[in-house]
């Protein structure tokens, strides 16, 4: 019985233009009758809970499947995110790994972590986790947001703060290791081709970033560069599209060395990293 159904919801999320029909389907099922997804099969026919259908018209209306479960997971997280915060993507696991072996190469005992525009904060928390002897700090301007942040960081010994990027922990200026952000980078020009998920659910403030989506990036280099030591490393997400754009804010002329772009796992370029400078 619940496999049929799945299978009939599969279609109608396939109908909808849902990215991930069959997968989400599945999940959605595993959340209304409380098994994880692989055990599915165990579901009696008898136990079928008819709230299945109505999870599945709101997924099908293109409201994120983390929004309608209350979880998201990233690496080795489980996050609670909703209205208000930015959802963690995929792509940005990909970001925090190369951030995890830059910060382990530097033979650094207590590294100093700065996650600028943090959302649900899962890039600081999963760095805390994997990096034990971290010292990481998180910025997060949207009291929305906050709301999330503070949920999933209780607990933890991230030092989350509220307030503007562009300003945050001038009492760390020169003393950081790693400063690691997912901003905001989408062109306001590209509202439209946003899938619906995103434009309609998650926050515009961590969406979109000026005519050409670097508006913000452009700020967090001289933030990065203020806050890093000598030898530092600045890890920035960007769009797929923004490949080759975002090193060459990260020049030479401005305190930089080995600017490079780096893919994600589509092989797609993701994000962009710099070292400061030594004098």
């Amino acid at each position: 019985m619940l496999l049929a159904e799945v299978a009939q919801a599969t279609q109608r999320l396939a109908d909808a233009g849902v990215p991930s029909p069959r997968n989400d389907a599945e999940e959605l099922a595993a959340f209304v009758h409380g098994v994880k997804r692989g055990t599915l099969h165990t579901v009696q026919d008898t136990d079928f809970d008819a709230r299945y259908w109505e999870v599945i018209a709101r997924r099908e209306a293109r409201e994120p499947l983390q929004h309608i479960t209350g979880r998201a997971f990233f690496r080795y997280l489980e996050l609670q995110v909703g209205p208000g915060v930015f959802v963690p993507r995929p792509e940005t696991e990909s970001v925090v790994g190369w951030a995890i072996d830059a910060v382990r190469a530097m033979d650094v005992v207590e590294p100093l972590i700065v996650d600028l525009c943090t959302g649900s904060g899962a890039i600081a928390l999963a760095l805390a986790q994997e990096v034990p002897r971290s010292r990481v700090h998180a910025v997060e301007l949207s009291e929305d947001a906050l709301a999330w942040t503070r949920k999933n960081m209780e607990g933890s010994r991230v030092d989350l703060r509220q307030g503007n990027a562009l300003d945050a922990f001038q009492d760390l200026d020169g003393q950081v290791d790693l400063v690691i952000s997912n901003p905001p980078y989408i062109p306001l020009t590209e509202w439209e081709y946003v899938a619906p998920e995103a434009r309609d659910h998650d926050p515009e403030l961590a969406l979109f970033s000026g005519e050409d989506g670097l508006d913000l990036i452009r700020g967090l280099e001289r933030t990065a560069h203020r806050l890093l030591r000598p030898g530092g490393v600045v890890v920035v997400e960007h769009a797929d599209t923004q490949g080759g754009q975002v090193p060459w804010i990260f020049t030479e002329e401005r305190g930089w060395a080995d600017a490079a772009d780096h893919p994600d796992l589509n092989n797609r370029p993701r994000f962009a990293t710099a070292r400061r400078a030594m004098p």
